[in-house]
C-alpha cells in the first residue's frame, strides 16, 4: 500500500511551536482530517484537500481518513496540542481495532506535539515540577461521577493537575462542580493557573487562589493548572511566577 496516515499534533496555537517532523508530514499530504478550526490552521495549497467535521465525529472521522490511506492517498489527521492527550490518535487506533483486518497493515504513525497543558506550564513557570496528571472535564465521553472520583482522587493523592475542557457553552456547570469538590478536600490557598489561549494572540494568565477562583474565568480555550499542596507562588512586577518543587518532605 502507498497511502499512509499520520496522528499529528500541532501545538498549543504558535506555528512557530509546530514541530518540524509535523510540518514535514504535513507537506507531504494530499488530505487533511480533523476539527474545522484545526484543519483551517493548515494552509490551503494545490494538490491538498482538506476535510473539515465537527468535534463530536472522531470515529467517523478516523475510519474516513484510514479508507483514505487504503486507497493510496497520504493522510494527516490533525488535532490541537498533542494527538496522544485527549485527542485524535485514540479515535484512530479504536477505528483500526474496530475496523476490517487489512487496515492493520496500513502505515500509521503519530506525531507528537506541545500540549496546552505543558505550553501553560511553561509560560507561567513550572507548576507540573513533581508529579502530575490530567483530567478532561467533559462529560462527553464518561459519567460525570467519575470525573469527580479521579478529581478527588488526584487532590488526595496531592498531585498538581491540568483540567482540560473546563467550561463550555453547553456545560457550564462542570468548572463549578471542580472548584466545589476542590473547596471540600483543599485548602483555601491552593493555586491555581487559569491559562488561555496560550501562545496566541489572545494569551490570557491569571494566577489565582483557590478561594478566589471562580467558573467564570474558565472557557473551552482555557487549560487550568491546579497546583499541589507544595506549589509556590513567586511574586514580581506583572504575572508571578508558579512552580512546585522537585523534592517532597518526609
Amino acid at each position: 500500500m502507498s497511502g499512509w496516515v499520520v496522528i499529528a499534533g500541532l501545538g498549543p496555537g504558535d506555528e512557530d511551536l509546530v514541530t518540524p517532523e509535523v510540518r514535514q508530514a504535513l507537506s507531504e499530504a494530499t488530505d487533511i482530517v480533523g476539527y474545522i478550526p484545526y484543519v483551517r490552521r493548515v494552509p490551503a495549497r494545490p494538490g491538498l484537500t482538506r476535510h473539515e467535521t465537527d468535534n463530536r465525529e472522531e470515529l467517523d472521522r478516523a475510519r474516513h481518513a484510514l479508507q483514505m490511506a487504503e486507497d493510496g492517498r497520504r493522510v494527516v489527521v490533525v488535532s490541537s496540542g498533542d494527538p496522544g492527550v485527549f485527542a485524535m490518535a485514540s479515535a484512530v487506533f479504536e477505528a483500526v481495532e474496530t475496523g476490517p483486518d487489512r487496515w492493520r497493515a496500513l502505515d500509521i504513525r503519530v506525531l507528537p506535539g506541545i500540549t496546552a497543558m505543558l505550553a501553560a506550564s511553561a509560560r507561567i513557570g513550572a507548576p507540573m515540577g513533581h508529579d502530575f496528571c490530567a483530567i478532561n472535564l467533559s462529560d462527553n465521553l464518561k459519567p460525570q461521577a467519575l470525573i469527580e472520583k479521579r478529581l478527588r482522587l488526584a487532590v488526595e493523592a496531592d498531585f498538581a493537575i491540568a483540567l482540560y475542557n473546563p467550561r463550555s457553552k453547553a456545560r457550564p456547570e462542570g468548572m463549578g462542580r471542580a472548584l466545589d469538590l476542590l473547596r471540600e478536600v483543599c485548602e483555601p490557598s491552593r493555586v491555581l493557573v487559569f491559562a488561555r489561549a496560550v501562545s496566541t494572540p489572545e494569551e490570557q494568565l491569571r494566577v489565582v487562589r483557590l478561594k478566589d477562583a471562580a467558573p467564570e474565568m474558565a472557557d473551552m480555550r482555557t487549560v487550568v493548572l491546579i497546583g499541589s499542596s507544595a506549589t509556590r507562588i513567586i511574586d514580581r512586577d506583572g504575572t508571578p511566577f508558579v512552580y512546585t518543587p522537585r523534592s517532597v518532605p518526609e
